[in-house]
């Protein structure tokens, strides 16, 4: 690495790549994170949201929350908010918002959405559940919005605590292949790093980059997606100690960057390896 790419304590990820898996609000707040630490961010949204099979009852469910019809809104995915903007949704002052992580009410704040509950240590649906069930002994009205491919586990504890649930579809999960030269850059090391934040970002990272080399830095936001990469196959050297980005980012730094090619470079040689 040349002196003018040295990292310093203030710049950790001077001279890194990292590939950041979504766009929008949320990528660019991301990109901005990775630029002050001196990395070089590359945004190439690897999943996105198709609608529900089922409009009519998202539409609906999406009405009822204007009209004040809820007393909680529980939003379990950056993708929910993607969803609830699209719609130009309306959340009444009574209604309550609760996000499962800090990742979740970052993107909810971006969108200039309020967020009134993040669960303090469990970031999950079950610690969703278990904070929000803490908080209302009585009976409450509850819509839930989820992917199509997600477990209904928050409704039905919610729903065994007595609590009056409408469960709505919001979205579908679909993947978004990344371009060529994307897909070489990772394939060759350029890209040191991937932040994986989902379950189904994971899933695409071992689907389109099946040929990660040793160098390439994994890290996942939080132990639940450490264990959904896991499952989807690809091998985790990192988990943010918080469901944070800037948990997640402090992670990689631990790192030394793996080589220091120019980043237009032909790949030469091999790649040092990270053990692992």
């Amino acid at each position: 690495m040349n002196a003018a790419a040295k990292p310093t304590p203030e710049k950790p990820l001077t001279g890194w790549r990292v590939l950041v898996p979504r766009g929008g609000p949320w990528g660019d707040s991301v990109a901005a994170t990775l630029r002050r630490q001196g990395a070089t961010p590359v945004v190439a949204p690897l999943i996105n949201f198709a609608p529900t099979n089922d409009l009519d009852t998202l539409e609906k469910a999406l009405t009822d929350l204007a009209e004040g019809v809820f007393d909680w809104l529980t939003v379990t995915s950056a993708t929910t908010v993607d969803v609830l903007y699209a719609y130009r949704a309306m959340i009444p002052a009574k209604t309550k918002v609760a996000a499962v992580g800090e990742t979740t009410a970052a993107a909810l704040q971006a969108m200039g959405f309020r967020v009134d509950l993040v669960p303090d240590t469990d970031n999950s649906a079950a610690g969703m559940a278990e904070q929000m069930i803490a908080l209302e002994p009585e009976p409450r009205d509850v819509l839930t919005l989820r992917s199509e491919i997600a477990k209904p586990l928050l409704t039905r504890r919610l729903e065994a605590a007595g609590h009056r649930v409408r469960s709505v579809i919001a979205y579908r999960t679909v993947g978004v292949p990344v371009t060529d030269r994307i897909a070489a850059d990772v394939e060759s090391g350029r890209i040191n790093a991937i932040l994986v934040t989902s379950g189904s970002v994971a899933e695409q990272v071992n689907l389109q980059f099946p040929d990660l080399p040793a160098s390439t830095v994994i890290a996942a936001i939080g132990p639940r997606t450490a264990k959904d990469a896991r499952r989807a196959g690809l091998s985790v050297d990192v988990v943010a100690e918080t469901q944070t980005v800037d948990a997640l980012i402090t992670a990689v730094a631990q790192f030394s960057l793996p080589h220091a090619a120019d980043e237009f470079a032909p790949p030469t040689g091999m790649l040092p390896r990270i053990e692992r």
